[in-house]
Order: C-alpha cells, then structure tokens, then sequence
C-alpha cells in the first residue's frame, strides 16, 4: 500500500508558528491516529518509521511538533505551560477530525514518553471525543524511587521566574541508554531537529508537576488503551507503565511488556523487534476499529528472544495482574532512571 506524505505549518492560539505532518494511505483510511512525540523529539524524521507503518497498514497519521521543538517556532525546548502543549494538540487534532472526509472515522491517540503524558491529557480534556490511545513508554508517574525532595522542589520554584530559561539541570546523554542499536543512536546524535541540550529549568520543573499530576489522577483515565514498555527501559520505569494499567479505570486496557528490550522501542531497536512491537500496534488498532470491544482487561507478555528460534511467545492471563518478574539483563544504575528524573538530585535527560 502506498503512503502519501505532507506538511503544513499552521499558526496556534498564541499566534506561534508550529509545524504540522501527516502520512496518508492511498485509499480511504480505516482510522485517524494523532502522535505526541517525547520530549525534546520530533515528528518528520524521528517519528517518520510509525507514520509509514501505521499509513501502510491503512491508518492516517498525524504529527505536531510542539512550540519550541523540531520545526515550529519558539525557544529551543522551553516548556512555558504544560497546558500550552496539550491545547495546541487538542487544537490541530480536533481540526483535522472536524475536516469534512475525517468526521466519521475513528480517532486514536498516540504518545511516546512525555507524549504519553500529553496524550491522556487531550483525552482528559474531552473524554468522550477519543476511542483509543496508544501508549509507548508513557511519562505518567513519578517512581517513590526517584521523587525529587519536596524542598529541592521548593528551592527551584522559588528561581523558576527568574530564570526559566536558563539550561541549569544537570543532565546525563540518555541516548546511549534510550537506543539499544549503535547505528540508531548516531541517527538520533546526527538529527539537528532533536534538542540535545541542558534542560530549561522551567521546562524540568513543568515536567515534573505534570507527572505528579497524572500519578494522582490514573484513576480518571477511561479510554481503551494499550501501553507497551520495554522490561530493560532504565530511561522510564516499566513499573509506572504496570502503574498506569491497574490504576485506570479503563474497562478495555491491555498492557505489553517486552523483555529485554529498551527505551526506544519502536526506533532503537533490532528490526525484528521492531517489527513484533509494531505487529501488537496494528492488531490493538484493527481489533478495536468498528468492532466491538470485549470489557475484560487483558495483560500480555511477550517473550523476544533474540536468536534464530522464532522472535516471541506469546502468553496471556486475565487481570488482575499475577506475574512472575523477569530482570531485565541490564543492570540499573544505582539511582533509577524515571521520565528523565535520576535521584534527588534531579538530573534530567535531554532527549525523550
């Protein structure tokens, strides 16, 4: 199946210009999927693999860089309001479903890390308006592990308006954490469009509160979803996704675990696992596209092995979630890795 791809800018509420991209099937889409990219990321070339895939299998696929990221306009990676993001999403989103072809299709969302966050947040805003949403990785909860000290919180509050843009957090490259293949990760280091430096402070703290946010919240979350982690991700705790998945009161969610895999799921990985995370995405889609929706609550654990033998065996129980745990063959570094948070001293990531 052919895929056609455009781009648009288009101008928010605020008068900032942001940049706009969809890849379209030849023929009549099944659906409408909506990607929130992480943070610091971008649409057109970083997430360029799931708009193909998905426009191949018949899906439209729309993308936003957020204000300050990729192509759009505004201080390099400066997150004045979280809100800010999650409007301009709602805003372009709800645009395209309003277009006249688009009105009686199904609409999904799609987050990867801090696009998780941003996509249960569009859901919030207008529960009734989405079916679904597919979470990769999600920034959603912070690990008691790795939860900042209230007063380390309070003392850079108190600096944020002064200097909210200064790049003052100290970070660590979460690329050679994030991206299990060499030749990806220098994909990711050679693409100029992704920010690769110090946090904003303004930005660090705004993540923060939006992922304290949502812990409270889980609970308010309606819409089907499936979320998928990889068990060796040391960049977003797999336990926040397990979080997500009991917590939500969801009747159709399905949670994916993949041992042995990482961060970047659906970019970083060895083709074939690559190729096992996608097939999971398409099948949640197809199965929930016009068909009805069964109210049990699934959890499936796919085993990758990465040999010759065939790529994953497949097990599926129904919930609650009975588990034995499998340790990731990676090691974490003493301070585990959380939505970019790393200990109380709140080192941040640069690329999500």
């Amino acid at each position: 199946m052919g895929v056609e791809y455009h781009e648009v800018f288009i101008r928010n509420s605020r008068g900032v210009q942001l940049f706009t991209c969809r890849w379209l099937p030849f023929s009549s889409p099944k659906a409408l999927v909506f990607l929130c990219h992480g943070y610091g990321m971008e649409c057109s070339r970083f997430m360029r693999g799931v708009g193909t895939k998905l426009a191949n299998n018949g899906y439209a696929v729309f993308g936003i860089d957020y204000e300050g990221h990729g192509r759009s306009v505004g201080a390099r990676c400066y997150i004045k309001k979280f809100d800010n993001i999650v409007n301009d999403c709602s805003e372009f989103f709800k645009s395209v479903c309003a277009q006249e072809e688009y009105r009686e299709k199904t609409r999904f969302l799609y987050g990867e890390s801090m696009g998780g966050a941003v996509a249960l947040l569009t859901h919030k805003k207008d529960r009734s308006f989405w079916q679904g949403a597919l979470l990769v990785a999600p920034m959603c909860k912070i690990s008691e592990k790795v939860k900042p000290h209230p007063m380390v919180i309070s003392l850079l509050t108190k600096v944020e308006d002064v200097i909210p843009r200064w790049k003052i957090v100290p970070t660590k490259d979460v690329i050679d954490s994030a991206f299990k293949e060499p030749a990806k990760r220098e994909e990711v280091r050679g693409n100029k469009l992704i920010y690769q430096a110090k946090p904003r402070l303004k930005t660090a703290l705004e993540m923060l509160r939006t992922s304290m946010h949502l812990e409270e919240s889980l609970h308010e979350v309606t819409l089907p979803f499936l979320v998928l982690h990889g068990e060796a991700d040391i960049v977003t705790d797999p336990e926040i996704s397990k979080a997500l998945y009991e917590q939500a009161s969801s009747k159709d969610k399905t949670i994916k675990l993949y041992p042995g895999m990482w961060h970047g799921l659906t970019y970083g990985e060895p083709e074939e696992n690559i190729e096992i995370v996608f097939s999971d995405i398409i099948s949640w889609l197809d199965k929930r596209n016009g068909e009805s929706i069964d109210d049990a609550s699934l959890i499936e654990r796919s085993v990758c092995l990465a040999t010759s033998t065939p790529p994953y065996e497949m097990h599926t129980i129904s919930s609650p979630i009975t588990m034995k745990e499998t340790k990731p063959q990676r090691t974490r570094p003493q301070a585990n890795y959380l939505c970019g948070w790393k200990g109380r001293r709140m080192h941040h990531h640069s690329s999500m």
